[in-house]
């Protein structure tokens, strides 16, 4: 059976269930933040996506209700509070515990008002198929606005990706079929695979990690993704910002005010996500973001020198979001 059969196939399943779930979700509280009665976050062009997106969304794994089992019912308020607080952007991937799931419970009904991103990580042609299949069924949808290949660390991964059965025709395929409107790749720890990545194929965005830390570190990936994303009009959203405040300790909304500050002021970056455990945190982000404004040179620099010893202690501060 072809591809094309399944996704028609697979497709009338997916909108019956979608409609299901959206009639019940329009008998929630949540309605997105209006511009008229909120200050809005500042918002950036997602690169040649030409998506414009505020510079704040939510991830979807780390330390949040979203991706534990367990918690459906505080994941469901985070959730809402993200609509409510005007998030657009919504980061999850297929290994991310329930919490495709999670968001698949609540976004359907404002699926015309968000950007829904998930990931693969498979690297061969069925495997990522495979994931597609699922992801877009537990998210309730028939389509992403972007699909990400996830955490790719090794040249030998990318080469079994750009193979002949490798993930990337798993990908042309999904964008031919309008299940995805754009691609990604998505890095943790070596910038320069990202990098190659990037000179390989014409991805659409990544979604790498950036913090203050990140100039100490060996293989920082500013210094080396970067540059190549902005060459290629790349969408980039910064990951492991905060670091969970291992990084910048003075209080929680100051050192979230200095990290977020910091990667957004990066240039070439685009937006970043950061994960959060109760509403009332995602508040305070969103706070945050609502009040940035860039930094200047001699702003980034002290905020870098705060950093030192974390740089030093290895990259444990890019394996946080």
């Amino acid at each position: 059976m072809s591809r094309k059969t399944n996704r028609r196939n697979f497709l009338v399943g997916s909108a019956v269930a979608a409609t299901a779930i959206g009639s019940q979700a329009l008998m929630k509280k949540p309605t997105p933040a209006s511009s008229s009665t909120t200050k809005s976050m500042p918002e950036r062009v997602l690169g040649k996506t030409q998506s414009s997106l505020p510079v704040l969304g939510l991830g979807g794994a780390g330390q949040t209700p979203i991706s534990y089992e367990g918690r459906e019912v505080e994941a469901i308020a985070l959730i809402e509070k993200a609509l409510e607080l005007g998030i657009i952007y919504y980061d999850t991937a297929a290994s991310y515990g329930p919490s495709e799931e999670r968001f698949g419970k609540v976004l359907p009904t404002y699926r015309d008002r968000i950007y829904l991103n998930s990931k693969t990580a498979a690297r061969d042609y069925d495997g990522a198929w495979r994931e597609l299949e699922q992801s877009l069924k537990r998210l309730q949808t028939d389509y992403l606005d972007s699909w990400q290949l996830h955490h790719v660390s090794f040249i030998d991964e990318l080469d079994t990706i750009f193979s002949e059965n490798g993930a990337i025709k798993a990908v042309e395929e999904a964008k031919e079929q309008g299940l995805i409107k754009f691609s990604g790749i998505t890095g943790h720890h070596e910038p320069e695979i990202i990098a190659e990545g990037l000179r390989r194929y014409d991805f659409d965005t990544t979604l790498i990690s950036l913090n203050a830390a990140d100039v100490h570190h060996p293989r920082p990936f500013s210094r080396t993704v970067l540059p190549v994303a902005r060459e290629n009009n790349v969408g980039v959203i910064a990951m492991k910002v905060p670091a969970y405040g291992n990084l910048l300790k003075p209080d929680l909304l100051s050192s979230m005010e200095q990290a977020m500050g910091y990667s957004l002021s990066l240039s070439g970056v685009h937006c970043c996500i950061i994960a959060a455990e109760n509403p009332e945190q995602l508040e305070s982000n969103v706070t945050v973001a609502r009040n940035y404004t860039p930094l200047n040179a001699a702003q980034m620099s002290q905020i870098e020198q705060l950093t030192v010893n974390a740089g030093e202690n290895g990259a444990f501060f890019r394996r946080w979001t």
